[in-house]
């Protein structure tokens, strides 16, 4: 399966993103335990972040970050790219 990645920038105060966290971690979760591959995790110096997951298309990977609750609750600006791996 192909690898994707969000790169994401945030978009609104901490303490209202902090509200969505939580639900952005169990999602990611859900994704791991349906094969996904999925890892998220954020830039040292804060803003922004990433999430790393497998799908099998372009559409499907567009759908997965969709559901991400810090998509839905506008919490973040989105970049979403194919990500070819070279070397294992």
């Amino acid at each position: 399966m192909p690898w994707f990645v969000k790169i994401e920038r945030g978009i609104v105060n901490k303490p209202i993103f902090d509200q969505h966290v939580s639900a952005h971690k169990n999602y990611v979760r859900q994704l791991i335990d349906q094969g996904y591959q999925a890892r998220t995790g954020y830039w040292a110096e804060f803003g922004g972040g990433m999430l790393l997951f497998q799908a099998s298309s372009l559409e499907e990977a567009k759908a997965i970050v969709e559901a991400d609750p810090l998509i839905q609750n506008q919490c973040v600006e989105y970049e979403l790219h194919e990500w070819r791996v070279v070397v294992e």
